[in-house]
């Protein structure tokens, strides 16, 4: 028998990267968010031995390397189950477009092989399998409105968006995640070294600053306020969007949370925009490929009130107010050369009921 699913892809509302890790991956500040456009995934367990991929796309591996290839062989020995599975991997989606894709692939062929074999696994093992494989395999085990931390692999379901009209905007060219982070992870280096060559300018010369500092040393001096503040780096700025997304969950004043009858998960976009949060990928991959900041300049001048890379990129999205304005914007945007999708972000329930039947 075989099982077709689908397979949606997600965006990120915001990507926080801090320091690496003594493992090294980065700590992760993200809200992971699943739309509806999709691949399709077949898979079927019959007599042999063996996985087998196929898939037309060029760029798909078909060997151990890829992701369903890899869930495929855990979840037959977890199960104990006995037979070959052959994955078809009906290509939709971009290749390295920071849309999920691989990820998506992967959980779909957890979700298929389960109803092959007509063995479900349990929640625990379906977890561990998805993050032994990838980051973004988790989060496409809850579906909806997410948060991710960690390396991106600890989601936690967020209270679903509103359904929301968007753009994407999917380029011919494909970024490098471990190429992203490396760029990102240079251009770290060289802040730090800027900022310690100022330093060692400053100490040159007498300041006031360390006459505090020379006078805090002594017996029961109280250190400056200035001094007890934490370096600027990526963590810090991991707590700036951690206090955001927290003051937003709780529904703190000035979040948004019943502004206008609105409620507090469907005012997420606008606090987006308020708190300033971005993608810090754009500034390593911006410099690397100008067209794509070309492109969320097109987003913006099309007129969504949110603009961004999606995960590493290359995919961008712009998020518009109604339907009309997105299908509006992405048949402006097509004029321009530019591949251009209208669509609508997916509640959990909607990705659920949605996952199966195609």
């Amino acid at each position: 028998m075989t099982v077709t699913v689908r397979s949606f892809a997600k965006i990120n509302l915001g990507l926080y990267i801090g320091a690496l890790r003594a493992d090294g991956y980065h700590d992760l500040r993200t809200v992971y968010q699943t739309i509806a456009l999709h691949d399709v995934i077949r898979v079927s367990v019959g007599r042999g031995r063996g996985i087998e991929i196929r898939c037309e796309h060029p760029r798909v591996p078909r060997d151990q390397s890829n992701t369903c290839y890899q869930v495929a062989a855990r979840v037959m020995d977890e199960l104990g189950a006995k037979g070959k599975v052959v994955v078809e991997i009906e290509k939709r989606l971009p290749v390295q477009g920071g849309m999920g894709a691989a990820s998506s692939n992967a959980v779909a062929t957890i979700v298929a092989m389960e109803r092959a074999l007509k063995k479900p696994l349990a929640g625990p093992a379906r977890l561990r399998i998805a993050a032994e494989v990838g980051s973004d395999l988790p989060l496409f085990l809850v579906g909806g409105t997410i948060l991710g931390v960690g390396r991106g692999e600890e989601v936690y379901p967020l209270p679903d968006l509103s359904a929301l009209p968007f753009v994407v905007v999917t380029p011919e060219v494909g970024v490098s995640t471990p190429r992203a982070f490396a760029d990102w992870d240079a251009l770290m280096q060289e802040e730090k070294a800027a900022e310690l060559r100022s330093e060692a300018g400053r100490s040159a010369r007498p300041t006031r600053e360390a006459a505090e500092l020379r006078s805090a040393g002594q017996p029961g001096a109280a250190v400056p306020a200035w001094a007890q503040l934490t370096h600027r780096g990526g963590s810090d700025r991991l707590s700036m969007v951690g206090r955001a997304l927290s003051s937003w969950l709780s529904g703190s004043p000035n979040t948004g949370a019943s502004a206008g009858g609105r409620s507090r998960a469907g005012s997420l976009l606008l606090d987006l925009v308020r708190t300033g949060i971005e993608n810090d990928f754009e500034k390593v991959v911006f410099p690397q490929y100008p067209e794509l900041r070309d492109m969320k300049r097109a987003l913006e001048r099309a007129g969504s009130v949110y603009a961004s890379l999606s995960g590493s990129g290359s995919t961008l999205y712009g998020l518009f107010r109604t339907r009309a304005a997105a299908s509006k914007a992405a048949v402006r945007i097509r004029t321009q050369g530019l591949k251009a999708q209208a669509t609508m972000t997916l509640t959990r329930n909607q990705y659920w009921k949605k996952i199966v039947g195609c």
